[in-house]
C-alpha cells in the first residue's frame, strides 16, 4: 500500500506504447524415440551432449542427442521411477521413485547380462525418491518423500547429511552452476535456497499457493 501511494504511474502505463515481444520460433532438432510409457525425468551429462530418460515402462535409455542414437539401455527392477540423473563426468547415472530407493549405475561397467553395473544401492528413505542430482562421481544429492534432504558418500554407501528440510514432501533439486548451493521446491509451498554444507536454508521463497512440482536455476 505505502509503495501504491508513491507510485506515479504504473508499469502497464509506462510501458504501453511498447511493442509486442517478437515470437520465438522454436523448431525440433532431434525427436528422440524408444520410450513406449510416459517420460517421467531427462537430465543431460556434463558433455552437454548425452542425457540420461527415465520412463515408467522400466526403462533408463542413454542417448546421443546429436545424432537422437541410443547408447544404451537399462531395464530397472522398479518401473515407478520418479527422478534420473546423470553425473557431470559421463560415467555414472542414478535413477529412483516409488521403490523409495536411489539407485547407482556405472556406464562403464557391465554386468553378466551386457547391462550397466549397479554400483550401489542407496535405502533407507521413508518416502518416494522425488529428486537426485550428482555432484560429482564420488557424491550424490537426494530428495525425498519423508520431507528429507540427504547427501551420500558413493565410496563408503553412507550418508554424510540427512536432514529434514521442508513440512512436506521434496519434489525438486536443482544445483547451481558452480556447485555450491542449491534450490530446492516442495509441496509445502516453497522454495529453499541452501548451501552445500550447512542444514539450514539461506534463503526461502513464499509467494506459490500449491505445491512447486520444479525448481531449475
Amino acid at each position: 500500500d505505502d509503495q501504491k501511494k508513491v507510485a506515479d504511474k504504473k508499469v502497464e502505463d509506462i510501458c504501453g506504447d511498447m511493442a509486442d515481444a517478437p515470437k520465438v520460433r522454436l523448431t525440433t532438432k532431434k525427436l528422440l524415440k524408444g520410450h513406449i510409457n510416459k517420460v517421467n525425468s531427462v537430465h543431460f551429462s556434463g558433455d552437454s551432449r548425452h542425457a540420461v530418460t527415465g520412463s515408467l515402462d522400466g526403462k533408463l535409455i542413454i542417448w546421443d542427442t546429436w545424432t537422437g542414437n541410443k547408447v544404451q539401455v537399462i531395464p530397472l527392477r522398479s518401473s515407478w521411477v520418479m527422478s534420473a540423473a546423470f553425473a557431470p563426468s559421463g560415467n555414472f547415472v542414478a535413477c529412483g521413485g516409488m521403490d523409495n530407493m536411489c539407485t547407482i549405475y556405472d556406464l562403464n561397467n557391465r554386468d553378466s547380462t551386457g547391462v550397466a553395473k549397479i554400483v550401489r544401492e542407496l535405502a533407507g528413505y521413508e518416502g518416494f525418491l522425488s529428486s537426485c542430482r550428482f555432484i560429482d562421481d564420488r557424491t550424490i544429492l537426494t530428495g525425498s518423500g519423508d520431507m528429507k534432504i540427504c547427501m551420500w558418500d558413493l565410496e563408503a554407501g553412507k550418508r554424510s547429511l540427512d536432514f529434514e528440510a521442508h513440512a512436506g514432501d521434496v519434489v525438486s533439486i536443482s544445483l547451481s552452476p558452480d556447485m555450491k548451493t542449491y534450490i530446492t521446491g516442495s509441496v509445502d509451498k516453497t522454495c529453499r535456497l541452501w548451501d552445500l554444507r550447512a542444514e539450514s536454508p539461506k534463503q526461502t521463497f513464499f509467494g506459490h499457493t500449491a505445491d512447486v512440482n520444479s525448481v531449475c536455476y
